[in-house]
């Protein structure tokens, strides 16, 4: 009975609690109503009023931008760095905001040209074969190539095979995505195929071939463009001379200048490797950069085995026959230096500076690898100027720590050191010659000294065997290399005989200053 007593009482509590409830929610709602009654009101009586409503939007509006400064002011200290940077506050001095504005003023904006539209014809996937300075020419080449086929080029694999067996890749030599922005106004470039495309690749569906050496751009048109139309992707797994020199669109051939004095930049680390090389040399007085050429491989690869004992030509031999894609085997080396194709001895080099004048104090950057027979024969080039010095003099160990086994990267900082030059001498005209001397040009025709080979290892001979006296054979080496010297001129055009023609990329006159002369031609 108690029990039950209780129950009930709990019952009527709730019940009369649920009475009040309902009670309030009712007068709730009516003074809702009353007070929205009287909103609509007092709304409608001022909207009557042009005043008013001019006010209302005012007011609102004042309201609104308050609210965003307080809620910006809010999440500052977050955001801030990101989203006020430079802006002066309530929370920083003066001082501090001016040092702010400062520092927005001295970043550099850069500005990427605008992507070029056009229809996507396929992909070009290109193998590039030799050494840095045949590769740089040859992106160069695939960049137009690209350009004109109205496809997308991936960033081209460097060559890993070749006697240097550098394993760089592209991004460990040159600052890839500047290569890609700074030409998505000419030609769209990925890094890699998409991915359908790409597991095909690697599964060994591709259609591989090398061009055709020394072709015109037509060439292209009419036999490369159907096969990437054909297959969607096309691999070209040599690059080397491929493009012709001459008789190509301008505008093609001022692409081809584009991506080499701009496009192309080397990496942070090793420009900053390089202005240091430079500026250690600069607080010497000026200097001269000699690329010697009287490495293993060039001797070996040309036969050229002047000076050389019989164990190094029988080293050379050996090793000329272990590269099958180094067609010549059997080489007359006294024959190929008397037709001037062999690079200078370090022997041969010193007497033709000595003839040219060159002052003994100067310093002397050797832009070489190792040099064939080492100290034996670089002897007389240290007598006659004892201010040699190299890039594993001038730095530290750990500053080249990296480079190490890096063939190409080493080259990347001769290659930057050439340019910066007082006076450019190379002792042969292989690629990176070639190139930095097209580069000098482009730079304002810097003095680089082409030796004229076969002439002076003619004048050589005479006077080592005492048929020129010493006055005799300076003068005639000065005379034979007054116009030799790096200054504007036209290219030597050799229809149907492309290899014996000056290289476009040693004189891109396309893309230097006019001269008023006709191109100069040997039919």
């Amino acid at each position: 009975m108690y029990d039950r007593a209780i129950m009930c009482r709990l019952e009527d509590r709730d019940n009369n609690n649920n009475k009040k409830k309902r009670r309030f929610a009712i007068g709730l709602k009516k003074f809702g109503e009353i007070r929205v009654e009287k909103l609509k009101s007092s709304i409608n009586a001022r909207s009557s009023s042009p005043r008013m409503k001019v006010w209302l939007i005012r007011a609102t509006t004042m309201v609104i931008l308050w609210t965003c400064v307080v809620q910006l002011t809010a999440i500052g200290d977050s955001w801030g760095p990101r989203v006020l940077k430079g802006w002066p506050s309530c929370f920083t001095t003066h001082s501090a905001a001016v040092f702010d504005v400062k520092l927005l003023q001295d970043v550099p904006v850069k500005v990427l040209p605008p992507k070029r539209v056009y229809k996507n014809n396929g992909y070009l996937v290109v193998s590039c074969n030799g050494g840095l300075n045949q590769m740089r020419s040859a992106i160069c080449d695939m960049v137009a190539i690209a350009r004109y086929l109205n496809v997308t080029l991936i960033v081209p694999e460097l060559d890993k095979t070749s006697f240097w067996a550098d394993p760089s890749e592209f991004e460990d030599i040159f600052d890839v995505d500047h290569f890609i922005t700074s030409l998505r106004d000419e030609v769209r470039i990925l890094k890699q195929l998409p991915p359908r495309l790409r597991k095909r690749v690697e599964l060994g569906i591709v259609h591989t071939m090398p061009p055709v050496s020394w072709s015109d751009i037509s060439y292209y048109h009419n036999q490369i463009l159907p096969l990437i139309q054909k297959y969607k992707v096309v691999h070209l797994n040599r690059t080397d001379a491929r493009l012709a020199n001459n008789g190509q669109p301008l505008d093609l051939q001022k692409l081809r200048c584009r991506v080499n004095f701009n496009a192309l930049r080397f990496t942070t680390q090793i420009e900053e490797l390089g202005r240091r090389v430079v500026n250690l040399l600069r607080q010497n007085g000026p200097f001269i950069v000699l690329h010697l050429r009287y490495e293993m491989d060039m001797l070996a690869f040309s036969g050229c085995t002047q000076g050389c004992n019989d164990e190094e030509v029988e080293e050379l031999t050996r090793m000329r026959y272990a590269y099958p894609w180094w067609k010549e085997k059997i080489i007359n080396s006294d024959l190929k230096r008397k037709d001037g194709l062999c690079p200078l001895t370090p022997e041969e080099t010193a007497l033709t500076l000595k003839a040219l004048d060159i002052d003994r104090d100067i310093q002397i950057y050797i832009a070489a690898g190792e040099i064939y027979g080492g100290k034996r024969r670089m002897d007389s080039l240290a007598e006659a100027y004892p201010k040699l010095v190299r890039k594993e003099t001038l730095l530290g160990p750990a500053d080249l720590q990296y480079f190490q086994n890096h063939s190409s990267q080493m080259a990347a900082l001769d290659y930057l050191v050439s340019l910066e030059s007082d006076i450019f001498v190379p002792t042969y005209d292989g690629n990176m010659a070639k190139v930095v001397e097209g580069h000098r040009r482009f730079l304002g025709f810097k003095k680089t000294i082409l030796l004229d080979r076969k002439v002076l290892v003619e004048l050589i001979d005479k006077y080592t065997s005492g048929i020129l006296s010493w006055d005799d054979f300076s003068g005639a080496v000065k005379d034979t290399h007054a116009q030799r010297m790096g200054a504007p001129t036209k290219r030597l055009v050799m229809p149907d005989r492309p290899k014996e023609e000056d290289y476009f990329y040693a004189n891109p006159e396309e893309c230097l200053q006019p001269l008023d002369d006709e191109p100069v031609a040997i039919l």
